[in-house]
C-alpha cells in the first residue's frame, strides 16, 4: 500500500540528534507514512544508531559523501509516495507537523509548496518564532508575494515543508552543483512556478545553534553564483530583486568577515540600496573588527533572551 507522505531525512554525522530526530517523525498523529533516511558518508557513529530501529517504515541507504543535495534527491527518487516532506537530521517535528502539512494539501491541491511555520532555538534555552514580512491569522492561506514575505525569515523552511513529488522533479529537484543555498535555490524556482501555501499553525523546531548545520558553510562563491543565477528572472520581478539583494548584504558581511574583499566589491556594485534598509546600508560599511564586535554582542544579547537582527 503507497503511503500518503514519504519523509526524507539526509544524514551526515548527527549522533548525538538522530535519534530524537527520527522518533519526532514516528510520534506523528498521522502515521500514513514512510521514512527514507540517506546517510552520506557519515564518519561518527550515525549510521549505527539508525541501524539499531528496528523499524518497517524506516528505509536506510548508505552512500559514498556526495553532499545533502544529492542525497535529498536520491530519497525524493526513491520516494512511494505522492507527496514529500522533509526534515533535516538534527530538526525536529511537533506531533501535528505531518497533519497541518496534509491539511493545506487538502485545501490548495494546485500549490506547489507547503509551508508550516516553525519556531527557532537561538540557543538551548532560547527559542523564538520565525518572523515574516507579511500578516496572517490562523487560517491557512496563500502566500501573494513569498519573495517579499521572506526578507525576514524565509517562509520555506527545509524541514518544515513538503511538496509533490511530480512538481518537485518538475523544477529539477536541488541543484548538486551548489554546496550551499541549495534550499533557498529550490524555494525561488518553486515560488515562480507555482502557488506557495502558508500554514500559521508552528509544527516544527530549528536548532540554529547546533555546530555543523547544513546551512553554515561558508561558501561565498557558491552563494554568490546561485543569487546571480536569477539574474533574468529579477528583471521582471521586484519582489525576486529585493529578496536576492538581501541575499547579496548577507554575503557581503560574510565577506567582509572572511577578508573576501575582491567579492566584496563586487557584490556590492549589483545591490540596488533602495532593498536594504537603513541598518543594513550602515552595515556595509563596517570593517571587520566592528562587525565582529557587533556579532558578539549580538550573542550576548541572545544568551539574555534578546534578539536583534539587521533584518528587520
Amino acid at each position: 500500500m503507497i503511503p500518503y507522505f514519504s519523509v526524507v531525512i539526509p544524514l551526515y554525522n548527527k549522533e548525538n540528534f538522530i535519534k530524537n530526530t527520527i522518533s519526532s517523525v514516528l510520534n506523528q498523529t498521522f502515521s500514513d507514512l514512510e521514512i527514507i533516511i540517506v546517510d552520506d558518508g557519515s564518519t561518527d557513529k550515525s549510521f549505527e544508531i539508525v541501524s539499531k530501529f528496528q523499524n518497517p517504515y524506516i528505509t536506510l541507504f548508505k552512500q559514498k559523501n556526495q553532499g545533502v543535495s544529492v542525497a535529498r534527491n536520491f530519497g525524493i527518487e526513491q520516494a512511494k509516495s505522492k507527496f514529500i516532506a522533509l526534515i533535516d537530521a538534527d530538526d525536529y517535528w511537533h506531533k501535528n507537523h505531518l497533519s497541518e502539512l496534509k491539511k493545506q494539501i487538502e485545501l490548495f491541491p494546485d500549490a506547489g509548496l507547503y509551508c508550516n511555520n516553525y519556531q527557532i532555538y537561538y540557543t538551548k534555552n532560547m527559542c523564538r518564532p520565525a518572523n515574516f514580512n507579511f500578516g496572517f491569522k490562523e487560517d491557512c492561506l496563500i502566500v501573494a508575494d513569498f519573495f517579499k514575505a521572506s526578507i525576514i525569515n524565509s517562509i520555506a523552511w527545509t524541514s518544515a515543508v513538503g511538496f509533490a513529488k511530480d512538481k518537485f522533479n518538475s523544477v529539477g529537484g536541488f541543484n548538486t552543483k551548489l554546496k550551499t543555498a541549495q534550499d533557498l535555490d529550490l524555494w525561488i524556482k518553486m515560488a515562480l512556478k507555482y502557488k506557495v501555501a502558508f500554514n500559521p499553525t508552528i509544527t516544527m523546531s530549528y536548532k540554529l545553534y547546533v555546530d555543523n548545520s547544513l546551512s553554515k558553510s561558508e561558501f561565498n562563491d557558491i552563494r554568490y553564483e546561485f543569487i546571480n543565477s536569477y539574474l533574468k528572472e529579477e528583471k521582471t520581478n521586484p519582489s525576486l530583486k529585493k529578496y536576492l539583494d538581501i541575499n547579496r548584504f548577507a554575503l557581503t558581511i560574510r565577506c567582509i568577515l572572511n577578508d573576501d574583499n575582491k567579492l566584496y566589491k563586487k557584490i556590492k556594485k549589483e545591490i540596488d540600496f533602495n532593498n536594504l534598509n537603513f541598518k543594513q546600508k550602515v552595515l556595509l560599511y563596517f570593517p571587520k573588527l566592528v562587525l565582529k564586535l557587533i556579532k558578539q554582542f549580538q550573542k550576548f544579547l541572545i544568551k539574555n533572551r534578546i534578539y536583534v537582527t539587521s533584518f528587520k
